[in-house]
């Protein structure tokens, strides 16, 4: 049986017809002359109305019967993230035995206080699927479709990201292989011999001790062990070093556990959330989460630069390590927050880095940053932000 095999390559030249040619003939190098199965493009706004027709051009150069891409405010190559100025990054993959099925989904208002979605993904065998997905943000509910799919296809990995560079609706481009999409989401199914395996770096760590919500209305949090939440977060503050009560009192973070059954808990089993406000009347703390829960185990947690990267390296390592030759990484797409980058790092291609040391030697990437990051927790896909979701295929074991 063929092996999968991946290519991708960058492109910072401005003129489009020139960068696209580039990176076509990149992937084609990398591919040895096979045919890809699939390509995966994202492009910066600084090539304007040559996107119209990215997807097409993509398909009959390069013979791939899925695309799927999206514009950015920023692009990642395999050793480099462009966060200003002209960039093409394409990623195309061979993916034998493997069945891949795009689609294009809208919201639609069903009701005055319900949203539905025009399709859901098409899954056979949920435990040998995934999915990729790409949005609008202004157009597209993310955060209620994954949802949707949560409960219709539970524990089938979602990976992605919300386009960006836009500061509005229609400014955001979704491509495909028949043109683009200005609204919505586009997305794959991935079913078969290949794996696309997950990574969601949310790049926080606790301080402080696990609490219980003892009580709590839509995203307000109004008691945490019986005691007020303002009145747990000042004890929190005191308790905890200068440096850790600084980054609480300028960006405070709080972690939703995901698995109501676990007592212990380490990486990846929160969810990040910013708290967004207090009532000092009522001492309860804003959170921006509306599905709260009595008896939710809840920590509060700081995001610094040194924090973010070791979280990525270290599960970067614990993800996506070789083990065997057979199922050892191929690729890898890229979904990181525009929030991090040297916003956030002190050196430029931070990210995409910390992924490619996790492998012996660099693997083909593509990636972008995005307005929102797409990737599962705890069994349960969620919309993130000041992430980094990242996409790993492999051949199954």
């Amino acid at each position: 049986m063929d092996a999968p095999a991946f290519a991708s390559s960058l492109s910072t030249n401005p003129d489009s017809d020139a960068a696209i040619e580039e990176v076509v003939r990149g992937v084609q190098a990398g591919l040895a002359g096979r045919k890809p199965d699939l390509a995966v493009v994202f492009v910066s706004h600084d090539h304007g109305t040559a996107i119209e027709q990215l997807g097409p051009r993509l398909a009959a150069k390069t013979g791939a019967r899925v695309v799927l891409g999206c514009t950015g405010e920023g692009v990642v190559g395999a050793a480099r993230e462009v966060e200003r100025g002209a960039a093409i990054s394409l990623f195309c993959g061979v993916l034998p035995e493997t069945e891949l099925r795009p689609f294009v989904v809208q919201a639609e208002k069903v009701a005055e206080d319900r949203i539905g979605f025009s399709k859901l993904p098409e899954v056979v065998d949920p435990a040998r699927a995934s999915i990729l997905l790409l949005a609008d943000p202004f157009t597209f509910p993310a955060a209620e479709y994954l949802e949707a799919v949560n409960r219709g296809l539970p524990g089938v990995p979602i990976v992605g990201g919300m386009a960006s560079g836009g500061s509005g609706p229609g400014q955001n481009l979704l491509v495909t292989a028949d043109g683009v999409v200005e609204s919505g989401a586009i997305g794959l199914v991935v079913e078969g011999d290949v794996e696309v395996r997950s990574i969601v770096s949310q790049g926080c760590r606790p301080v402080g001790k696990p609490w219980v919500v003892t009580a709590c209305k839509d995203n307000l949090i109004q008691k945490l062990g019986g005691k007020t939440a303002v009145q747990v977060l000042m004890e929190t503050l005191q308790g905890v070093p200068e440096p850790d009560r600084a980054l609480l009192q300028s960006r405070p973070f709080l972690g939703l556990a995901v698995d109501p059954t676990k007592s212990t808990f380490a990486r990846g089993d929160f969810i990040v959330r910013m708290l967004v406000g207090i009532e000092p009347k009522t001492g309860a703390i804003a959170v921006g989460e509306s599905n709260l829960r009595l008896g939710q185990t809840v920590q509060f947690l700081v995001r610094d630069a040194a924090s973010a990267g070791e979280d990525l390296s270290a599960l970067m390592r614990e993800r996506a390590g070789t083990t065997t030759p057979d199922t050892s990484p191929r690729g890898a797409l890229v979904f990181s927050c525009n929030g991090r980058g040297t916003r956030m790092f002190p050196k430029p291609d931070h990210d995409i880095g910390c992924i490619q040391a996790a492998f012996p030697s660099q693997i083909p990437a593509s990636g972008f940053f995005a307005m929102g990051e797409i990737g599962p927790v705890g069994g349960r896909n969620f919309l993130h932000g000041f992430t980094a979701s990242v996409a790993v295929f492999r051949q199954r074991g």
